[in-house]
């Protein structure tokens, strides 16, 4: 791995041998890489995704250069090309870049230090999708014909993107439950009725309603999309004992989720977050490994 753009970079044998690398830091076995220089470029707001960024960093003993859009050139009109040449120019060795337009990498093409994409628009969030697979496969070991299900606004995610993409090329049995307004028939997955598949699959996704990516005419009432497509109590108790259900947060309680469930026995929303930070160890110190060799 020389740079992360979207999950379709990655074999399957780099997909495992990433998470299995995230794994051996979650137990202490990493090394630190104290001469590198990284800045995160977050052009959309972002809590996990950006501070999971820098304690990876910073466990790693790299050095964090400050980037905030609001005080930066951008705000004088600097393109995106001019502002990572920049800091490229001033000694930077990789970039974590979260921009609102899909593919904005392929305008970086002319830079000569890699970039980790940390979102893209509705395209692909490869290090979210990482993080989610290492949850998976602590869990079960394998991905070889676990049930998923990934509910919500299809439509504007690119965690559902990254993951039908991974999930489907692992062996795992991947379907989607998502309003008609919300599907993305693009994506060549099946469409069900959660109710019709909750009692048997290994892992529930679920989605936030990205409010801010939607016009007026596709909102639901927190109740009506709660009660037709988030995970209820009722449902949480039809799921499997050996079922966990995951969430890329942020999460909006008693829409996607029942507030009581986000801590529940099943949920791994918060050792998700946790895990976070190990695979984007585990990619930052792959890319700058393979790029010094």
């Amino acid at each position: 791995m020389k740079y992360l753009h979207s999950i379709t970079d990655l074999s399957n044998e780099a997909i495992i041998e990433t998470i299995q690398r995230a794994i051996k830091i979650k137990n202490g076995g990493y090394d630190q890489l104290p001469d590198v220089f990284v800045s995160n470029l977050f052009f959309e707001n972002s809590t996990r995704t950006k501070c999971s960024f820098e304690v990876a960093e910073r466990e790693l003993g790299m050095h964090v250069i400050p980037f905030e859009t609001s005080t930066s050139s951008v705000s004088k009109g600097e393109s995106l090309y001019d502002t990572c040449k920049t800091m490229e120019s001033i000694g930077c060795d990789v970039l974590v870049i979260r921009h609102p337009e899909r593919d904005y990498y392929k305008q970086l093409e002319g830079l000569n230090i890699p970039i980790i994409n940390g979102g893209d628009g509705s395209g692909q969030h490869p290090t979210q999708c990482l993080l989610d697979l290492m949850t998976i496969y602590e869990e079960y070991g394998k991905f070889e014909g676990l049930k998923v299900v990934i509910c919500g606004d299809i439509l504007n995610s690119r965690v559902a993107r990254s993951n039908f993409e991974a999930l489907t090329r692992l062996g795992a049995h991947v379907q989607f439950v998502a309003p008609e307004i919300w599907q993305d028939h693009t994506i060549d997955a099946e469409y069900v009725d959660i109710d019709d598949v909750i009692n048997d699959i290994d892992v529930c996704m679920l989605l936030r309603v990205q409010h801010e990516r939607h016009d007026s005419k596709s909102h639901f009432t927190k109740e009506t999309y709660h009660n037709g497509y988030g995970l209820t109590i009722e449902r949480y108790n039809q799921l499997k004992e050996t079922a966990i259900v995951l969430h890329p947060a942020p999460v909006n309680r008693g829409v996607e989720i029942d507030d009581s469930l986000v801590e529940a026995p099943k949920s791994r929303i918060f050792k998700q977050m946790s895990n976070g930070v190990y695979t984007r160890m585990s990619i930052l110190a792959q890319v700058i490994e393979n790029n010094r060799k």
